[in-house]
């Protein structure tokens, strides 16, 4: 950006007639003009032989007399340095004097220039984000009226937005953002310390902290960072104090250097450097403009103690860099009260670039979905519904991929999950998966039981993931290592013959541990239920589960064919710890999860999944990815508070979704799926993530829930409706009919 009012300054009245003449020998007016005058002067023949010579020959003998009096005026400009030079040709001379006086009216220009430069005509600058209805005309004429070639002018021509009709009145709101997006921008800009360590980074993104903006924090948050040297209060004037991070006083001092600190602390010694007083209020407005929105010169210079003309060269000096642009945001509907201190209605306003960004963004933000409609779209994301289910081996991996590191119970997945998302769902491509290197399986939250000691069971929690994605999983654990001295002695044998023999197979276990098959199952579902083991296949851990119900299944023999038993990496990395490096990319990895999950993440969404990073966390990563390109940031769910990030074309599905009526669709999942967020997203009470428990939707909000020989009506049903949610109840758990029981439409 840059003030407009400058660029009446670049045309002069002394040098408007000479960049005026070398304007218009590009332009099909000086040809014109010159054909006229060589016709008139005799110079060029009407005719020939007592015959009239074609337009066309005319023209060609005009254009070689041009060529051989004035040869610059028919040169490329490439080949030409500088300004054309004007020849003293009579002929030349009239043209450009016919030019200047009868094709445009030159005298009158510089009169106007004459009495702008003398104060007589006021002008007035404003940034509209399209054309003025004086400009139609020109833009409108195409490409004969343009100095350039035709092609590019077409394009610019076309590029450019008109209005057809329009209040004059909203003139002055054409450049003025949503009050509503700005107030949100603001408020997710904000920070929302949790403890010191985030009270500190705030203080050094912000610059500083004002009383009156003490809702960042609890105040013992504050009284601890000062307690702990890491803040202090300077004041200055007679009643002026502000809360400055303890690596910013070289800064602030250089603005305010009989500034008082209470207490009285030094900046760390590797911050120490002396500032120059213009420096130092750039480097702090730079900072502020970051959580403030839309703000004027004259709240910045309050805010920091300093003139306005300080203010205004710090923003002149950070919109030279490309952080800051001017115009004027606020819309005139705003409420006063809302405007906030020294921000008037008529003021030149400044904003970061990339909350601008953000506000322009949410100005043309779609309408939030709502929850209903949220939940089918997540039917249809996750290849649940009909039209999206997926098949054979790949459709298994790119399911595998959506669900990658989320925990269910280990019977949930061969029972419900993978089989509502895959047609024909057979084991053995599971199996085929995990024994090609591409999947692996383990437990990832704590493992210990009410009594120190863990079993594997069907409700044991077991999370797939992609094998190249192990060590990030493990690097972001919640828990530490299992108490080992808790496990009954054959689990600490077959824990001991592991790590010192590596991955070993069934039968070499048993042969070097000397148990019998069914006590080493035993003790091999003691440590996956530990999260201390796991196989390369899944038939192991299906045969453990089967091996845990009794029955015929207790001696199923698959364990012995579960490929290799190695041991899991649990221990989760210590501050101090080289690999703790891993982290970041492993927050990455997880907030990209979330995304190819749900497509639309928001807080809520995190309650349902153990192994997630504190909200903030992912936040920081989300507010990258968002300035990168790669994902929107926005309100895309109505009813779900704080900020919202969505894939670009998760955002195309919702908008498709919404364009859809409900037609009573019910649906029946697991209440251990993914998608039993009942009580989370949508109203009502929670379900507990039970395989055993089934949960019937309609249009996407729960309506009925079987929990063992219990049904239960979540809303008022209609006859027809019970009916048909008595019907799909009915159906044996686990059959193929129970998994496809929800393709069924009841017309209300």
């Amino acid at each position: 950006s840059f003030p407009l009012a400058d660029v009446v300054r670049n045309l002069q009245p002394e040098t408007t007639r000479d960049v005026l003449v070398q304007a218009f020998l590009d332009a099909p007016v000086f040809p014109t003009r010159w054909r006229w005058n060589t016709t008139v002067a005799l110079a060029v023949p009407r005719a020939r032989g007592g015959r009239r010579l074609a337009p066309q020959v005319q023209r060609m003998l005009a254009d070689d007399l041009m060529a051989a009096v004035f040869p610059d005026a028919a040169a490329c400009l490439e080949n030409i340095p500088g300004d054309r030079e004007i020849p003293d040709h009579p002929l030349v001379t009239q043209t450009v004097r016919d030019c200047l006086q009868e094709a445009m009216d030159f005298d009158g220009l510089r009169g106007v220039l004459t009495r702008i430069q003398r104060g007589e005509v006021q002008l007035v600058a404003r940034d509209t984000p399209e054309p003025s209805p004086f400009s139609h005309d020109i833009l409108n004429a195409r490409p004969y009226a343009f100095l350039d070639d035709a092609p590019l002018e077409e394009r610019r021509t076309h590029a450019v937005q008109s209005r057809r009709a329009g209040d004059p009145g909203l003139a002055n709101e054409l450049g003025a953002l949503d009050g509503a997006a700005i107030d949100r921008v603001r408020a997710e800009a904000r920070p929302d310390p949790r403890n010191v360590d985030e009270l500190h980074d705030a203080l050094m993104t912000a610059g500083f902290m004002a009383p009156d903006e003490d809702a960042w924090c609890a105040p013992d948050l504050v009284a601890e960072a000062i307690a702990m040297s890491r803040a202090t209060w300077a004041s200055w004037g007679s009643d002026r104090r502000l809360l400055l991070a303890a690596e910013r006083l070289p800064e602030w001092t250089a603005i305010h250097p009989d500034a008082v600190l209470a207490p009285q602390i030094a900046a760390p010694a590797s911050r120490a450097r002396t500032w120059s007083r213009a420096d130092a209020i750039v480097e702090f407005i730079r900072s502020r403009v970051t959580i403030v929105g839309p703000t004027t010169a004259a709240a910045l210079a309050y805010a920091l103690g300093v003139d306005e003309t300080d203010a205004d060269a710090a923003l002149l000096a950070l919109e030279s860099e490309g952080v800051v642009l001017r115009g004027r945001f606020t819309p005139a509907t705003q409420p006063s009260s809302t405007l906030g201190r020294h921000l008037r209605r008529d003021a030149l306003e400044w904003c970061d670039r990339a909350l601008l960004s953000r506000m322009h963004r949410l100005r043309a933000e779609i309408e939030p979905v709502t929850p209903a409609d949220f939940m089918r779209f997540l039917f249809d994301w996750q290849h649940v519904a009909a039209t999206s289910r997926l098949a054979g081996v790949h459709g298994l991996r790119d399911i595998i991929a959506m669900l990658d590191g989320y925990e269910l119970p280990a019977s949930a997945w061969e029972r419900a999950v993978l089989p509502a998302r895959l047609e024909q769902y057979d084991p053995s491509l599971l199996d085929m998966v995990c024994l090609s290197g591409e999947v692996a399986w383990a437990r990832l939250t704590d493992a210990s039981g009410a009594n120190g000691v863990a079993n594997v069971i069907g409700a044991t929690p077991i999370a797939l993931f992609l094998r190249e994605h192990a060590a990030a999983w493990q690097s972001l654990r919640q828990s530490g290592r299992c108490d080992e001295t808790a496990l009954p002695e054959p689990a600490r044998a077959v824990l001991a013959m592991l790590r010192a023999r590596g991955a070993s197979f069934f039968q070499d276990l048993a042969s070097a541990s000397g148990l019998d098959a069914h006590a080493l199952r035993h003790a091999i579902g003691v440590l996956v239920a530990s999260g201390l083991v796991a196989s390369d296949g899944f038939s192991g851990l299906r045969a453990l589960v089967n091996a845990a119900r009794g029955g015929p299944a207790a001696v199923d023999r698959r364990a012995h064919f579960a490929g290799r038993w190695t041991l899991v990496d649990q221990a989760p990395r210590a501050a101090d710890d080289p690999a703790h490096d891993d982290r970041e990319p492993a927050a990455e990895l997880q907030a990209r999860t979330l995304l190819r999950r749900y497509g639309v993440v928001f807080r809520r969404l995190l309650t349902r999944e153990p192994n997630a990073l504190p909200w903030r966390e992912l936040t920081r990563v989300y507010r990258r990815l968002e300035a990168r390109g790669e994902i929107r940031g926005g309100r895309f769910v109505s009813g779900m508070s704080g900020e919202q990030f969505a894939l670009p074309g998760a955002v195309e599905r919702l908008r498709a979704v919404r364009r859809i009526p409900a037609h009573g669709l019910l649906l029946a999942i697991s209440a251990a799926d993914p998608l039993n967020l009942a009580g989370i997203v949508t109203t009502g009470e929670r379900i507990r993530a039970v395989g055993r428990t089934r949960i019937v939707c309609r249009d996407g909000v729960p309506i009925a829930v079987k929990e063992g020989d219990d049904v239960r009506e979540l809303t008022p049903l209609d006859p027809d409706t019970a009916a048909s949610v008595a019907r799909i109840f009915s159906r044996r758990k686990g059959s193929a009919t129970d998994l496809h029981g929800w393709a069924r439409t009841v017309e209300a």
